[in-house]
């Protein structure tokens, strides 16, 4: 399965860190966060990266080449900040079957794996992780709402009363269609073309999306105190640190995160 990661952002948020590169090679425990990135997915065998990048470019195409891990990368330039949805019709063209999508801002330790299993059941048209926040920080995110068997039925992004604390992460797997949906979507308040709307699209059109709770954690690095956080977690993970130098929050993230790797022991 081909994996397309979005790497084109700016990091307005994240400065000072990205006043001389782009967000996705902001270092997180002394590693550009896209080559956090790609190493997940090539654990997941993924069989080509396809990178889709826009601000300051040429530095992420210097830093990765060709290939990262002998797999072969293949860049899709966002020529303007036009939103997910369109970020992912960048990749359209070098993609022709079910693949994995994710957020070039995002570090994960949890279940991709399940994830991408899912997608290869014929129940589901696409999949996506997700994790409940606290109900407060809900309109933050495109807010998934899921039926008994689990299927996601409705995705509202950001909005300003969530029916559900149940959120999208930065991680999908889609098959095609999720680009003829992306085509259809229209200009959001903000001037965008909004990922959500696309699901929302195929949801519409009676398609399949099985929600995938996360069991361990993923930070979205959005702000440079998202930054310390993931390497908090990332020394934790390696035995670095103490679970009593990481907040409340981080401490239930990484317990759960490790009751997982014990239980597939």
């Amino acid at each position: 399965m081909k994996a397309v990661v979005l790497a084109a952002g700016k990091g307005t948020r994240l400065q000072p860190l990205t006043n001389d590169k782009p967000k996705a090679l902001v270092e997180v425990d002394g590693r550009p966060i896209l080559e956090h990135c790609l190493d997940t997915l090539s654990e997941l065998d993924a069989e080509e990266f396809i990178l889709v990048v826009g601000h300051r470019k040429e530095q992420i195409i210097a830093r990765f080449g060709d290939e990262y891990r002998d797999i072969p990368i293949t860049y899709a330039h966002q020529r303007e900040a036009l939103g997910l949805a369109h970020a992912v019709l960048t990749a359209e063209e070098h993609v022709d079957d079910d693949f994995m999508l994710m957020l070039g801002d995002n570090i994960f330790e949890a279940n991709l794996d399940e994830v991408v299993a899912r997608q290869h059941d014929d129940h589901a048209d696409a999949a996506f992780l997700v994790e409940e926040v606290p109900w407060d920080e809900a309109s933050r995110y495109g807010v998934c709402v899921t039926n008994d068997d689990g299927d996601i039925v409705e995705v509202v992004e950001k909005p300003d009363n969530p029916e559900s604390n149940l959120v999208m992460t930065g991680f999908y797997t889609f098959s095609p269609a999720i680009f003829h949906a992306c085509n259809l979507v229209q200009p959001s308040d903000r001037g965008e073309y909004e990922l959500p709307d696309a699901i929302d699209l195929l949801i519409r059109s009676g398609r399949t999306i099985s929600a995938i709770p996360c069991d361990g954690w993923r930070v979205d690095v959005g702000y440079p105190e998202d930054r310390d956080r993931a390497e908090r977690l990332i020394r934790a993970e390696r035995g670095e640190i103490g679970l009593e130098e990481l907040d409340a929050v981080e401490r239930s993230q990484f317990s759960s995160a490790a009751s997982s790797a014990d239980d597939g022991d």
